[in-house]
């Protein structure tokens, strides 16, 4: 509690003995083997309190009150003494000013820290009305000695007036923690944490409790006195050992601070400490998003709102609006939540939908949803596919994944997906060029790679490896190598099949060896390229490890990547490519031949003229034969395999492509191909072999696919309005996500038939039916195309021709390539 004095400079007064022999019983609480932690606390409370109140000794119409730390009994051996003395404005002000001074020259003499004020109720209220901190200091404060009533009724006009004040006054307490924490920096990152000012702190925790006491919130309760009980242990050993009322643990002090506690060194120190400052974090961000909440709600615009446009219940009562998000998940007062009819312990994918679709939405999951989310049952092994893709899509998100993955973290259920994550969560590290913990690191590496994946021609893999790259720290050995076989264990668990895994190996085991070798090698020296291609093997995997180097760099700190460390990384992997491209097929082919079921379709289309539909479903992700029925009531997502054939016409794609985006239908996969059944048939056809998901809800009737198909062909449809109609209703509702700026581009020497145009972007409804008007607007046929969804990153492959089926001449292609770019962004 800020003071109307300050004990800088002891006054030149004579002071007054100890009495009651207080000094040897606070030596003897401190270093005589005292139960230590808040027993001892306590006892030097107790201690001082009765020492002070023989200071005070009989007095009228006063009273001694501890506040702050002091008032909740939490002393730590070099805590302040935090004292207010009390009175009714009776006596007049020497007899007040005697009285203080019998109490606090004592104090001085003994060489105590004091923080003191002199004080009546009414001037105690005025003063904590323009001092937060006076404020917050009351709500603690504990009668020491002299007149009961007097404290009673200033700790009861403390409360009444802060439950009066909380709506102005909250948003003050939450800018101070927040200036804090741009100061001081976050607790379970800092190798030198200031325990009580940074954010995750003390402080934090001490204003949780203010919030509760506003009855506006609460903190969520789980480990939260635990973790806060931790910091405090740390504190009292910190002031043992420094002999100092310090907070910042300073690395030369760790070592002795462990000791003291029991542990067996400081990293385990830091893990510890850690652990308490993420889950006071985490109770932070979820009460005073709470508290926003409750805030809003009470300024009455968002109540006028939903009398607008919520739905109406019982009683007149207005249920908040719920937007469907993704199967089992809606959005609520800007929070993922599930839906009502949402079954995580019969949904295993429930958790990482709920959270990639969170993060795409830059929306918070909320405390209860991710309470229930880890009650859902076990993933099957390997991962099915849906559960593999939710992964990469939270990993792409961005910024927004932070929050949402240490939601995840707060419940246990990242560890409890990927147990290898318990051993380097909250893990130092004690290079000073890492600015997080290994844990944080690695999000943040796929956060960076997340900016990257318009670079690669696997984002999955891209994403999944910033995950896993540095899972072998705290390992015995080299940390690549001990990762390498993490992440081929890791691998296949998730889903993945042998080359992919192999890949993630390799990327992994090598992720420091472009910039190693780029700095520390002679670039123009044979064997230095030798020594890279050796080693990767491909060139898709040299591009994939050039934006793992850069995004692994860029999520270390600023001393570990720099336009120099760039150019040399860039240069070693030109040369690299160069070498690598020597014999190396193309990755991208074109389609195998067609089916008998293609074939059959093709001729039908071309028999009637119109469009041919076939549509099975599956359990998403099961492996289930198709059509096999789901358990009652299961509300588990359904994957649809759709052909489609179409009689050889422009617009084909656009068309097919935006009617699945009216209905709600995600494309996971898709292949087009042209085929000339027989010569006894005139013409060609179109042939769409498409794997979808419904985003939520019952997956739509074929006939009704087919019926809007016809439509869409003849122009009597308006795709593009519908959509941008949709987009502009979510965009009001959605801060989404920036994702990284879409790419489109010519790729060279894999088809002599066709121009080949390669188009990644951030997947989003009606994609590839913008990417099919562009292509239409320019004139082109499209022969072929391989349409990838990784996650959130859509990978697409167009095989184009002109219309006499000639390739496009270079500069039309490259031409064209931009107008498809300007018509995505």
């Amino acid at each position: 509690m800020k003071t109307d004095e300050t004990d800088s400079g002891r006054p030149g007064r004579p002071g007054r003995p100890d009495p009651g022999g207080y000094a040897a019983a606070r030596l003897h609480l401190l270093h005589e083997k005292a139960p230590a932690g808040p027993p001892r606390r306590a006892a030097l409370a107790r201690a001082t309190d009765a020492w002070l109140g023989g200071l005070l000794g009989a007095a009228r119409g006063v009273a001694l009150v501890a506040v702050g730390g002091y008032g909740r009994g939490e002393l730590s051996p070099r805590s302040d003494l935090d004292v207010l003395l009390l009175h009714d404005g009776s006596a007049d002000a020497p007899a007040i000013a005697a009285l203080a001074d019998r109490v606090w020259y004592p104090v001085w003499d003994l060489g105590l820290s004091l923080d003191h004020s002199v004080r009546t109720p009414s001037e105690a209220r005025k003063t904590a009305a323009g001092d937060l901190k006076v404020h917050l200091g009351l709500l603690d404060a504990r009668h020491i000695a002299g007149d009961p009533a007097l404290t009673a009724g200033l700790r009861t006009a403390a409360y009444e007036d802060w439950r009066a004040q909380a709506p102005a006054r909250l948003p003050e307490l939450r800018e101070l923690g927040e200036e804090r924490a741009r100061r001081q920096g976050e607790l379970r990152f800092l190798l030198e944490p200031d325990l009580k000012e940074a954010r995750g702190g003390l402080r934090d925790a001490t204003a949780l409790r203010a919030v509760a006491a506003s009855w506006l919130a609460d903190a969520p309760r789980e480990g939260l006195e635990e973790a806060r009980a931790l910091l405090l242990d740390t504190r009292d050993a910190l002031h043992l050992a420094t002999g100092r009322a310090t907070d910042r643990l300073a690395l030369q002090e760790q070592h002795q601070v462990a000791t003291g506690l029991g542990l067996p060194g400081a990293d385990a120190l830091l893990r510890e400490v850690y652990e308490a400052a993420h889950t006071i974090s985490y109770a932070a961000d979820v009460t005073w998003r709470e508290v926003g909440r409750v805030l809003r709600a009470r300024s009455g615009r968002p109540r006028l709102r939903r009398l607008l446009g919520g739905r109406g219940g019982r009683g007149g009562f207005v249920e908040p609006e719920r937007t469907p998000l993704a199967e089992g998940v809606v959005e609520q007062d800007g929070e993922a939540v599930l839906a009502r009819t949402a079954r995580p312990e019969r949904d295993p994918v429930l958790p990482l939908r709920a959270a990639a679709v969170a993060a795409q939405a830059g929306l918070p999951l909320s405390r209860h949803a991710v309470r229930r989310l880890a009650g859902a049952g076990p993933l099957p092994v390997p991962w099915p596919d849906e559960a593999r893709e939710q992964l990469v899509t939270l990993l792409g998100a961005g910024e927004s994944t932070i929050g949402v993955w240490e939601a995840l973290e707060a419940e246990g259920i990242v560890s409890r997906l990927l147990p290898e994550w318990k051993h380097v969560r909250c893990r130092p590290q004690r290079n000073p060029v890492h600015r997080w913990t290994v844990d944080r690191h690695l999000v943040e590496t796929a956060v960076r790679a997340a900016a990257l994946t318009r670079r690669v021609g696997r984002p999955d893999l891209l994403l999944v490896a910033a995950l896993l790259h540095d899972l072998g720290k705290g390992l015995p050995g080299d940390h690549s190598v001990a990762g390498e076989t993490i992440a081929r264990d890791v691998a296949p668990r998730l889903g993945f099949g042998a080359a992919d895994t192999e890949t993630l190996a390799t990327l992994v085991r090598h992720h420091l060896l472009l910039v190693e070798t780029a700095t520390r090698r002679d670039l123009d020296d044979p064997a230095t390229v030798r020594s890279v291609t050796d080693a990767i093997g491909h060139p898709d995997t040299l591009e994939l490890l050039h934006a793992l180097t850069e995004a692994d760099a860029l999520a270390t700190g600023p001393a570990a990547w720099s336009a120099w460390r760039a150019s040399l990384v860039a240069d070693l992997v030109r040369r690299a490519g160069a070498a690598l491209a020597g014999g190396v097929p193309p990755s991208r082919a074109e389609a195998a031949a067609p089916t008998v079921e293609e074939e059959r379709l093709a001729i039908e289309a071309l028999r009637t003229g119109g469009p041919v539909l076939v549509l099975r479903t599956r359990p998403e992700g099961t492996g289930a034969p198709a059509d096999t029925p789901t358990e009652a009531g299961s509300p588990a997502p359904v994957g649809i395999e759709l052909l489609v054939a179409v009689p050889d016409q422009p617009g084909v794609l656009p068309a097919t492509a935006g009617v699945l985006a009216l209905h709600r239908l995600t494309v996971r996969a898709a292949e087009l191909r042209t085929i000339a059944p027989e010569p006894a048939i005139d013409g060609s056809a179109l042939v769409l072999n498409w794997r979808v998901a419904a985003e939520y809800g019952a997956p739509p009737e074929a006939a009704r696919l087919r019926n809007d198909l016809v439509r869409a062909l003849a122009g009597t449809l308006d795709i593009a309005g519908r959509l941008a109609e949709r987009e502009a209703a979510y965009g009001k509702r959605r801060r989404g996500v920036r994702p990284a700026p879409p790419r489109v581009s010519v790729v060279e020497g894999v088809s002599r038939a066709a121009t080949v145009v390669e188009v990644r972007a951030h997947d989003a409804p009606g994609l590839l039916h913008r990417i099919g008007r562009a292509l239409d607007a320019a004139g082109v046929w499209v022969r072929s195309a391989h349409v990838s969804t990784l996650g959130a990153n859509a990978v697409d492959t167009v095989y184009l021709t002109r219309q006499d089926g000639s390739p496009l001449p270079d500069a039309a292609a490259v031409a064209l390539a931009k107008a498809v770019e300007d018509a995505l962004r």
